[in-house]
């Protein structure tokens, strides 16, 4: 295995092991992964049923890129690509792949994306959707900009993921007591806290080649009521008009987004679209199977053949009405029952249900998107017949969760 694809890791996930690593194996490529967590890989695929695992799973810090390189280095390996899906790994693993000449994306873009404070700064200095923001650590500089700061406003941590620990609030003596909270539990955390951007939020996922740029579509996204930000439900299709996604587009380019996949977030304002977040890798909670399966593209592979240098096809990508809904926790306590997994086809379509959690877990709410249980995905022809047939699955689910 001289020249294997190298996959960056953190936590064990299944749009690694059931998405890119079948991908990759689909590529006549040789994977090999390199994570900090190398126990919980190994007895992942140790498990009963999955195929075991062929390849390499290297252990280090792969939040330092200078500990993956030592790490390839001592086993050997040089890579034929490097690659990471982590929100946390960009970074370094662009890193990585500049060091041995690979195609990557720009390692400063990659931060600029993660550091949410970083982010604003970049957009500022572009001139690019503009929003009130500071950074505080401590209360004395909450103290510091409180007469400044415009209400509603929304408290962040710098690198959080997922909505977690992000709340809108609305008058200053809630904003102190978020963050103070925050710091009680997390101490020192890095908080951002920027303005409230009124309007519908959309998601546009794109891919590039470093030369060629392509945007696949997005969603619509249904939140829940403030104080947080979970996503309930996902429904493919941009309905706005072409030059709002079209300002979109060059703000996203112009941030420095060019390379591989990307997704990002924004809101239609009264005075435009705005900004939100840039995660520069594919979308997440599901919707990156969803759109693998039905985009007609092989989205996941043909990521992967970005990274090997391979450019961008052209694309006939597929019109299809494509629906997620999030299962979630209400509550705090032992999961006693939960729904099976389960797919129903029919000829345009589909809807299927894919289980987050096991009954017997512990659960304990973080008002994000961890609290989810499930998921539930639907494709389908005709729209108004898919959300009848979503109607019907969500119906049928039951779980239960004790104190």
């Amino acid at each position: 295995m001289p020249h294997p694809f190298v996959f960056v890791a953190h936590v064990v996930t299944e749009v690694l092991n059931e998405g890119f690593l079948p991908a990759a194996r689909a590529l006549g490529l040789d994977p090999v992964i390199v994570t900090d967590l190398p126990g919980d890989h190994r007895r992942h695929f140790a498990q009963e049923g999955l195929p075991a695992y062929p390849g390499a799973i290297l252990g280090c810090d792969v939040f330092s890129p200078i500990a993956i390189l030592e790490t390839l280095q001592e086993a050997g390996i040089t890579p034929r690509a490097v690659f990471s899906h982590s929100d946390h790994l960009q970074a370094a693993t662009a890193l990585v792949a500049e060091y041995y000449g690979l195609p990557g994306k720009d390692w400063r873009v990659c931060f600029a994306a993660k550091n949410k404070a970083a982010m604003r700064q970049r957009l500022d200095e572009l001139a690019l959707s503009p929003c009130w923001h500071r950074l505080v650590t401590t209360p004395e500089e909450l103290t510091e900009i409180l007469a400044d700061c415009p209400l509603p406003c929304v408290v962040k941590p710098r690198e959080g993921v997922a909505s977690l620990d992000v709340s809108r609030v609305d008058s200053r003596e809630a904003l102190i007591a978020c963050c103070e909270g925050l710091w009680q539990r997390h101490s020192g955390l890095a908080l951002l806290i920027e303005e409230y951007l009124e309007g519908e939020l959309y998601t546009l996922e794109t891919l590039g080649d470093g030369q060629r740029f392509e945007v696949l579509g997005g969603f619509r996204v249904e939140l829940s009521p403030p104080p947080h930000f979970i996503e309930l439900a996902a429904h493919w299709g941009l309905d706005l008009d072409q030059a709002v996604i079209d300002d979109v587009v060059d703000q996203i380019r112009r941030f420095g987004i060019g390379f591989g996949s990307c997704h990002s977030e924004f809101v239609l304002t009264p005075t435009g679209p705005r900004l939100i977040e840039i995660n520069y890798r594919t979308i997440g909670d599901g919707r990156e199977f969803l759109l693998d399966e039905t985009l007609g593209i092989e989205l996941l592979s043909t990521i992967l053949r970005l990274h090997l240098g391979e450019p961008l096809p052209g694309f006939d990508i597929a019109r299809k009405g494509l629906h997620i809904e999030y299962v979630k926790a209400t509550r705090s306590g032992q999961l006693v029952q939960m729904p099976e997994a389960f797919r129903q086809r029919w000829e345009d379509g589909f809807v299927d249900f894919h289980p987050l959690r096991r009954v017997g877990e512990r659960l304990t709410l973080s008002h994000s998107n961890k609290d989810y249980l499930g998921v539930l995905r639907a494709a389908g022809d005709c729209t108004l017949r898919l959300k009848e047939r979503v109607t019907t699955a969500l119906d049928s689910l039951t779980w239960e969760v004790r104190p």
